[in-house]
């Protein structure tokens, strides 16, 4: 007596014709989407037996394709009814003919369904090695990545950078009962040479009952939850020996209630530094809230650097997000291009992200302005980025400036770009140099003996929009002072040259998901004598503000053919990152993961670059692949004993797909899948509706030869194991 249970997969959410037959306590349900094409069934048992005599009581009506699932149950809104087989499958073939009639019913409601697409992979024919760097991430300050993003600090315009004719930027005077007070920027004296002007509170009227001061708006509200621990400090001081105490608070900006408050000693006549610490009770969570500086006395009081942190990533001073690190973390990457693409040129050369001043104190850091219309804070500095790839365990790919920038002002090769050429390499050696070496001694000195493991390192950034032609005499001059000191490192040029041959070659490319569609083979037919590839920025560009599960079907077809070819392509990185998706935060639309100052989500895409990195094996065997839609694509990897099937169907139909396993011994009679679908193209995922999309896993039958169905717009990974 045989007790099993089988499934029946619809992931479309669409409408089912179905008809049932039963005897006693035995019931099988025949399923079908509305709209797919009349065809033979393909059903599963576990016996070549009862495989063939299930076809064969099959064959003689016309039938939906139907795929049930040999396995365990899966609790999941994807499957919409489940057949329990109680006796003997065989037992079951006599009821189909009795059933008959009613399936001719079922089978006469489907429509149209996408050509059988078989796939065969010979396990045992390694074709190349998987490039272990293939996947990783690429950032720079756009869309408020950095401040206002990733990085955690709650204050925005923390040193009055930001500031005209109307007023100071995300500041407002705080005079309370009938306090007196104004402000403005004091542009003559400040807490450092850095730092040379701050914020003038000139109180004219307060005591204790009715303080005075400032407060701030963070960066679209401020994220308060219960039962947490925020550190801050500023720089302050006063022309009023008797100012008093001053009153730190976090406030809701609904209710005006105290949700943490503190007091800080007096203030000094002198510059000086003051820490404090707010703790929040039991209270709502809300990122509705603003941070509170006040003071009970008449006085003038300077500020500068005013700066609030929740808690960190592994608790990291002047650190990231957690949920953002988190989120980085499940994509499995591999490496950190860093400092960012434009944001590494800067709008002029003076404007040129400027490393060395982004090392130390926060208060002996200038600050610099973006290439995206804010100002950068610049606490994601150079030691930052490289603590950011060390707590995610990964490499830092190393952008160095070179001499080009967005205005389009380059600097030609020779003696005026050699000052350019030797700031190159100081920062090669911050990074990777023995505590004897200058800037080796630098790092240590801000508390990090450890050398960084930079193995890249990319000279520019999109040249190719340099008109003048000078990248070729640039990177030469570059590469050979870069190769004498560290012949190890691999240098990365932005586009291609004619007179020389660089280790790796950054191709970037920004396209719809028709067009990656059909760019799918791209680097099938590239020369493998040349360069290496980075594919440095690459995205589909489709959805806001955040993409949609059309971009996620772009993004996959094009991963697939980076996978198959990943003995050419050694890294590509998904750009922009990250969003603020408040009015105002992006600059670029189409973005893989977005937030606000309490929440984050994942894109459609987001989750299948986790999918993609997640199951990616060490080697990829050979496979062919034959029928199918034109937006069918797929790829295979190996991994010892493991075998992963990555599938896209990008069509608005389900795709029937048979695989063929070839050398790999007894394939598991189970395999896992890992699916991702939407309703369609323009289905997302919001910051209000997170999980609109997300992937499913589940358990299916396997074995060396089987058949297996795609739901429409989806994007699979088979993890199929031998025994």
């Amino acid at each position: 007596m045989d007790h099993r249970l089988w499934s029946v997969a619809n992931r479309t959410g669409r409408s089912l014709a179905w008809s049932t037959f039963s005897a006693q306590h035995e019931a099988a349900w025949i399923l079908c989407e509305t709209g797919q094409a009349v065809s033979r069934p393909v059903l599963y048992s576990s016996t070549q037996a009862e495989r063939f005599a299930l076809r064969k009581a099959a064959s003689v009506v016309p039938l939906p394709v139907l795929t049930l699932y040999l396995g365990k149950r899966v609790d999941s809104e994807e499957f919409r009814t489940e057949m329990i087989v109680t006796s003997s499958v065989l037992s079951v073939i006599g009821r189909i003919f009795a059933g008959v009639a009613s399936i001719a019913f079922a089978a006469s409601t489907c429509g149209a369904q996408n050509p059988l697409a078989t796939i065969t992979i010979q396990a045992d024919k390694p074709l190349h090695a998987v490039s272990p760097t293939l996947y990783g991430l690429m950032t720079e300050e756009i869309n408020y990545s950095y401040d206002g993003g990733l990085y955690a600090e709650m204050v925005r315009n923390r040193t009055f950078e930001d500031h005209d004719w109307s007023g100071i930027a995300h500041w407002d005077i705080e005079h309370l009962g009938n306090a007196e007070a104004t402000m403005r920027v004091d542009s003559k004296d400040g807490p450092s040479e850095a730092q040379h002007h701050s914020l003038l509170i000139d109180i004219k009227k307060a005591d204790s009952a009715n303080p005075a001061g400032v407060r701030n708006e963070g960066y679209w509200g401020m994220a308060i939850r219960p039962k947490t621990e925020y550190k801050g400090s500023f720089y302050a001081k006063t022309d009023a020996a008797d100012l008093g105490p001053m009153t730190v608070s976090l406030v809701d900006d609904r209710t005006g209630r105290t949700l943490a408050t503190t007091t800080v000693t007096a203030v000094s006549e002198k510059w000086g530094q003051y820490r404090f610490a707010l703790s929040t009770g039991a209270i709502e969570p809300t990122s509705q809230a603003h941070l509170s500086l006040t003071a009970g006395h008449a006085g003038r009081l300077w500020l500068d650097v005013v700066s609030l942190f929740p808690p960190t990533y592994q608790n990291r001073p002047n650190g990231n997000r957690p949920d953002l690190m988190e989120m980085m973390a499940a994509m499995h990457p591999a490496f950190l291009r860093m400092p960012g693409g434009n944001y590494l040129e800067g709008g002029d050369i003076a404007e040129r992200f400027p490393w060395k001043k982004t090392l130390g104190l926060l208060v002996d850091r200038p600050t610099h302005p973006g290439t995206w219309s804010y100002h950068s804070s610049d606490g994601m500095g150079l030691l930052e980025f490289l603590e950011w790839t060390e707590d995610l365990k990964i490499d830092p790919v190393l952008a160095v400036y070179a001499g080009y920038s967005l205005n389009g002002k380059h600097v030609d090769a020779g003696s005026a770009l050699q000052p350019f050429v030797e700031e190159a390499i100081e920062e090669i050696e911050f990074a990777t140099g023995a505590p004897s070496t200058k800037w080796g001694q630098v790092r240590v000195a801000l508390g990090h003996p450890a050398p960084f493991p930079v193995k890249y390192v990319e000279i520019g950034n999109e040249d190719f929009f340099d008109k003048s032609g000078s990248y070729e005499g640039r990177y030469a001059q570059f590469s050979k002072a870069i190769k004498a000191r560290y012949s190890n490192l691999q240098l990365i040029a932005t586009m291609p040259l004619k007179g020389m041959k660089p280790d790796v070659l950054d191709d970037h490319y920004y396209k719809r998901a028709d067009e990656f569609f059909e760019d799918v083979k791209h680097y099938d037919k590239v020369d493998r004598n040349g360069p290496k590839i980075f594919v440095g920025e690459w995205a589909t560009r489709e959805g806001s503000p955040t993409t949609n599960m059309g971009a996620a079907l772009g993004d996959a077809a094009w991963m697939t053919g980076m996978e198959r070819n990943s003995d050419l392509v050694v890294m590509a990185a998904y750009a922009p990152l990250f969003v603020n998706v408040n009015p105002g935060g992006m600059q670029w639309q189409s973005d893989l993961i977005g937030y606000d100052a309490m929440s984050s989500y994942g894109s459609p895409s987001y989750y299948a670059q986790t999918m993609f990195g997640r199951y990616l094996g060490n080697e990829v065997p050979a496979s062919a692949s034959t029928g199918g839609s034109s937006r069918f694509f797929y790829s295979v990897t190996r991994n010892g004993s493991k075998v992963f099937l990555k599938l896209v169907n990008a069509t608005s139909t389900p795709q029937q797909v048979a695989v063929r396993i070839e050398g790999m011994g007894t394939v598991n009679d189970t395999a896992n899948l890992i699916s991702l679908s939407g309703a369609g193209p323009a289905s997302t995922n919001t910051i209000t509706d997170p999980k609109r999309i997300m992937p499913v896993t589940s358990t299916i039958g396997a074995a060396a030869s089987f058949t297996h169905q795609m739901p429409a717009y989806s994007i699979q990974v088979l993890d199929i194991s031998a025994k």
